[in-house]
């Protein structure tokens, strides 16, 4: 997408006070992959789980939970998982068998994100 294109577009994101704390940062490169979709016009790599926080600057920090979030994408048949490189040891940290047949993606950036997903 062109400057001139995107510039030409209004965007609003409106994420709710009433969140239970923690609910929404692990979801940052998740809300800019669907907004560039979205813009885009083109849709994401299928079969595709991503979590992450994300700074203004666009570096993707780590989160909690790991484990209970790849048993729950395993669960729902993802098969590749973008995170960010600072949850790598959270990952070898799980058992072989609860990400036996998971590919994971190691990001530091949102460019690392988009390059990979679109």
């Amino acid at each position: 997408m062109e400057y001139e294109e995107f510039a030409a577009k209004d965007v609003h994101v409106h994420v709710p006070e009433g969140a239970v704390p923690k609910d929404g940062p692990s979801a940052g490169i998740t809300m800019v992959c669907s907004m560039l979709s979205a813009l885009r016009g083109e849709a994401i790599r299928k079969s595709v789980a991503m979590t992450g926080e994300m700074t203004l600057r666009g570096k993707v920090l780590p989160v909690g939970g790991i484990k209970e979030k790849i048993l729950a994408a395993k669960r729902s048949g993802v098969k590749t998982i973008v995170i960010s490189e600072d949850n790598r040891k959270d990952v070898e940290d799980i058992q072989e068998i609860y990400v036996k047949g998971l590919e994971f993606h190691y990001v530091k950036t949102i460019e690392d994100v988009v390059d990979f997903v679109f």
